[in-house]
């Protein structure tokens, strides 16, 4: 009767091993490995040869640690008190994508956390050594959410979208350019009273920086700007309805309208449908964001979309050079008009 073979136990390689076959101390094979310009090349190039006869795979934790550096990123995202997530703005959910990507492109994972109250902010990411550094991006309107992060130590890597606050390590994008490119599309489209569905006090400071950009081409057009505000605390596309509802009741005339988000935009063009204005002959309608639900809006809404790429690149990139010890200066992100069936031909 034939007896079953023994089992070949696996065993782990270790840099021991790659040292003794490579005939040089274990710190050689660890300075080697990690690219330590004060290796020999003859030396480096014998060492690598070893570790992949042995199959030897570096533990980068390990590595990562003993450098002092955890190669992880948090990316906070802030969301309104009590909000499902499935409720946030698209836009955010975008920029999430494309930091994500900038940032796994210069060999970094992301840890991602969505925060809300203050039963779950937390920012204290680099002093546990869970990550190098933090990107936080999110809604301004969550002001106890911006003052916690606003009062981390000095010291903290981070950098941010959506703050509030000057002072604060910010990227934009170039909300004034860009609401201004949005007014001139219209006006060159024969429209002439454009009213702007936004606000000059809230929170959400591009929404301010978006209505100066509009009002700007407008006075430089002859024509007065006019905001239509809209109300605090609702959804962003029960705010453009609401809006769209006064403004149409109010008796103003108006043949177009730019709401400072897309969500806004998409609101006040339900509404003005339904209330059987025709879009674009009647009223024309152009938002900010570049949202992807725009596209499939009846008809299609015309917007100003900022360059995602762009975007989750500079949020990395900043963030990698105040992790080198530079300090983070505030960028614009461009911006450019995407044309659709919401505004004449």
């Amino acid at each position: 009767m034939n007896k079953p073979m023994p089992e070949k136990r696996l065993t782990r390689v270790t840099s021991f091993d790659v040292a003794e076959a490579a005939g040089v101390s274990q710190s050689t094979v660890s300075r080697a490995l990690a690219g330590d310009t004060s290796i020999s090349e003859p030396t480096r190039k014998r060492v690598i040869e070893a570790a992949q006869k042995l199959n030897y795979q570096v533990d980068e934790n390990a590595a990562r640690l003993r450098r002092g550096k955890t190669g992880t990123l948090a990316l906070v995202m802030i969301c309104r008190p009590g909000q499902d997530r499935k409720d946030i703005n698209p836009f955010y959910f975008a920029l999430l994508g494309s930091t994500c990507a900038a940032a796994s492109a210069r060999g970094y994972e992301v840890l991602v956390a969505f925060q809300d109250s203050a039963a779950n902010f937390w920012g204290h990411y680099q002093e546990r050594r869970k990550a190098d550094g933090m990107i936080v991006i999110g809604t301004s309107e969550n002001t106890e959410a911006w003052d916690y992060f606003g009062a981390l130590p000095e010291g903290t890597n981070w950098v941010c979208w959506g703050a509030p606050n000057d002072n604060f390590p910010w990227i934009r994008s170039d909300n004034a350019a860009g609401a201004a490119l949005a007014t001139r599309h219209m006006l060159v489209r024969g429209y002439r009273q454009i009213v702007c569905l936004g606000s000059e006090t809230s929170p959400q400071r591009q929404f301010k920086e978006r209505f100066d950009g509009y009002a700007a081409a407008m006075r430089e057009a002859g024509l007065e700007p006019v905001l239509q505000k809209i109300e605090r605390g609702l959804p962003r596309e029960e705010q453009g309805r609401r809006a769209a509802a006064a403004l149409a009741e109010s008796g103003r005339p108006f043949d177009a309208v730019f709401g400072v988000s897309d969500e806004i935009a998409l609101g006040a063009l339900k509404e003005l449908s339904r209330r059987g204005i025709a879009i674009p002959d009647d009223v024309g309608v152009v938002g900010f964001d570049g949202v992807r639900a725009g596209q499939w809006s009846v008809p299609p809404l015309t917007t100003v979309e900022s360059d995602f790429e762009v975007a989750g690149s500079l949020l990395v990139d900043r963030l990698i050079a105040t992790i080198g010890g530079e300090a983070p200066s505030p960028r614009r992100v461009p911006v450019r008009l995407v044309v659709r069936g919401s505004t004449r031909d």
